[in-house]
């Protein structure tokens, strides 16, 4: 196992060509403890995952793995050395432990922790009430800095590639809720904290959890479970936008 392991090489998001997991050991961040991975079908597709954002803020290395069996080996590894294997794509980020670069802003030029959290609370508890089961949590991110939502696993079930690997094959009838992250630095995010402290938000806000949680969908490029019901959302909205 080890002569393989120091054999493999592999694609990332900041190595040119193929690197060794020794290499990108010797090249993690102080504060660093885990060799982080992302597993998908396409390296293009994979390397514009929302959930990478807060990894290249930090200036953290992610191993881009598309071949099927990834899925299978990394967990049965576990490690490379003393140091563990861990998707982005699943369970918190942990990324509090690492410094992120100076010069990271979100999309209002301002520093991620200063994001104001004003209505954030209310926003969350909304999230949850209206979303119900389609979701498991619906939480603030760490992993996200330009993008407004993302989806990842809880912790101990399985990785959101694997779900679907296993669906497309037939081995999986059951399906894992997801936990919706939010980002609470967004424009779209903080503005719709704000409504989220009004008189009858849960009614005026309803469409728009929906529509959080599809563009969630559409960024892991699943499809749609009620591509109508998105449709008359997204128009209902968008009138709404324009004074109708």
């Amino acid at each position: 196992r080890e002569k393989l392991l120091a054999l493999a090489r592999f694609k990332s998001t900041t190595a040119d060509g193929l690197t060794s997991l020794a290499d990108y050991v010797e090249r993690m961040k102080d504060g660093q403890e885990a060799i982080y991975y992302i597993t998908g079908e396409d390296i293009e597709a994979v390397a514009k995952s929302p959930q990478l954002e807060g990894f290249r803020a930090r200036g953290i290395e992610v191993l881009l793995l598309v071949d099927p069996v990834d899925e299978f080996w990394l967990p049965a590894v576990g490690a490379y050395g003393d140091t563990p294997f861990r998707s982005v794509t699943q369970g918190g980020a942990d990324l509090d432990k690492i410094e992120a670069d100076d010069d990271t802003t979100d999309d209002k030029g301002e520093k991620p922790a200063e994001a104001d959290a004003e209505g954030m609370g209310e926003l969350l508890a909304l999230l949850k009430m209206t979303l119900g089961e389609e979701v498991k949590d619906v939480r603030p991110s760490d992993r996200l800095t330009d993008s407004a939502v993302c989806l990842v696993a809880d912790e101990g079930d399985l990785d959101m590639n694997l779900q679907r690997l296993l669906k497309q094959h037939g081995q999986l009838d059951q399906t894992f809720p997801r936990i919706l992250e939010i980002n609470p630095g967004h424009e779209l995010i903080r503005g719709l904290a704000e409504a989220a402290k009004e008189k009858g938000a849960a009614d005026t806000l309803a469409d728009a959890a929906h529509l959080l949680l599809d563009q969630a969908r559409i960024l892991e490029g699943e499809p749609l479970p009620d591509p109508p019901g998105h449709a008359k959302r997204m128009a209902a909205v968008m009138a709404k936008g324009f004074g109708s």
